[in-house]
């Protein structure tokens, strides 16, 4: 009864959205009720680490009730101050490292209602081409749509663009000034003021900034999907295509984004004033990482192209190859930097690791690939899976050997051990 109570909620919400598309919403707050946190509860993620409170999830589910109304109390009352979000850091590919925020598990709940009443009303404003953070939409339903646009467009350029930290870059007047343009309801906008400004604990330090939504919170998203509608989406729709020679599509998928062209003095005109409108909100276009890729399909005449171009997307390294009938089609495989840091990762843990039971070993190893063939699992790219297996089963074997000094694991011995214990063998997930 909870559940259909709070979606009716929601839905009545959306329609009125849905049929007055200019509207500005100034009252929402009020639906958010204590069954409206308990829902929220439930779609909040229990096994995440743990803010500065220290405060689990079973902890605080111990005493539910209790809990959400004093929750509720200071919502409404304009008492609820929203604690600082605890850092953590995370390296990426290029060695560097990206800052995490974690709130805590009150916080996640309280910004999970809230969110919640936002994607009720912007899940009609956002455009189709926007993927990220989106209910019902998946990685690969952008990469399925790349595709299908760039070889039915016949495109034959790819602005392939980089943000240099986005998250870390919002400008909270800006994002609070976007915001009140379709939700100008005072508790919301006063909410997500205060967790803007919560500012950030790293080990005793707290600092407050007046720009950036930490990554990890559960708002963070879907205020990202609206900044990024105004900056971005509505731009490239409403002003970009009318005035495209030719055909042009984009694909975003949170803050990556990718822009095809079929001509390339399109190209090369919005590849030129993409920097200045993201400037213009305070954002900035990574200068080495932004391209502008020629990305035509070869003459059918050859068996290869004469200068093959690529970009990466998703994690996938995109390009033209030929097809088993001998077609020329648009191919996927593991981006090389992805495959790399997946092989370390798996030497790392088979290192650190060898001395525990095989079976449990066994098991993790097995859920680790399984993991990665299911994003990764995709037509075309048996062989960087391949790759990937063969790399696990010589790192497992290596580190195996490494147990104790009683004896060295050559490969024949360690092929009959796998006949006990395979390793999981690839396979295509996504038929795309």
């Amino acid at each position: 009864m909870r559940a259909t109570t709070v979606s009716t909620k929601l839905r009545q919400i959306a329609e009125q959205a849905k049929q007055y598309l200019e509207r500005v919403f100034t009252t929402l707050a009020y639906l958010i009720d204590v069954e409206f946190l308990k829902e929220a509860f439930r779609k909040t993620r229990k096994g995440g680490a743990t803010g500065i409170d220290k405060v689990t999830a079973a902890e605080y589910e111990a005493n539910l009730e209790e809990n959400l109304q004093d929750l509720l109390q200071r919502m409404r009352s304009g008492l609820y101050k929203a604690p600082p979000v605890l850092r953590k850091w995370l390296k990426k590919e290029d060695g560097s490292q990206r800052p995490i925020g974690v709130p805590t598990f009150e916080d996640k709940i309280a910004q999970r209602a809230v969110a919640m009443l936002l994607e009720a009303v912007y899940e009609e404003d956002f455009y189709d081409f926007s993927y990220g953070f989106r209910p019902r939409r998946k990685p690969h339903d952008a990469l399925h749509e790349l595709r299908v646009q760039s070889m039915g467009m016949k495109i034959a350029w790819i602005l392939d663009a980089d943000l240099s930290g986005f998250f870390d870059s919002i400008d909270h007047a800006r994002l609070l000034e976007v915001l009140r343009k379709r939700v100008n309801d005072g508790e919301i906008v006063r909410l997500i003021g205060k967790w803007l400004q919560a500012g950030v604990l790293e080990g005793d330090f707290l600092s407050y900034s007046d720009t950036g939504t930490p990554q990890g919170g559960v708002i963070s998203p879907m205020l990202a999907n609206i900044f990024l509608h105004t900056v971005l989406d509505e731009w490239f729709d409403q002003v970009v295509r009318p005035r495209m020679r030719g055909r042009c599509f984009m694909v975003r998928f949170a803050d990556d984004f990718v822009i095809g062209f079929e001509r390339e003095d399109d190209a090369n005109r919005v590849m030129a004033v993409v920097p200045k409108r993201f400037a213009k909100y305070g954002l900035r276009i990574h200068p080495d990482k932004t391209k502008l890729i020629p990305f035509q399909k070869p003459s059918s005449r050859q068996d290869k192209p004469e200068e093959p171009e690529s970009f990466t997307f998703l994690g996938l390294t995109h390009f033209w190859a030929k097809s088993r009938r001998g077609y020329w089609v648009i191919k996927r495989k593991t981006a090389s930097k992805r495959l790399k840091r997946t092989i370390k990762a798996l030497w790392v843990w088979c290192r650190n690791n060898r001395h525990v039971p095989i079976q449990e070993q066994y098991r993790i190893l097995c859920s680790k690939l399984r993991g990665h063939y299911q994003y990764y699992g995709i037509r075309g790219n048996m062989r960087s899976m391949q790759k990937l297996l063969h790399c696990a089963q010589r790192m497992w074997k290596y580190w195996l050997s490494r147990r104790s000094h009683k004896g060295y694991m050559n490969w024949d011995k360690f092929m009959k051990f796998q006949q006990y214990l395979p390793l999981p063998t690839p396979r295509i997930v996504h038929s795309i």
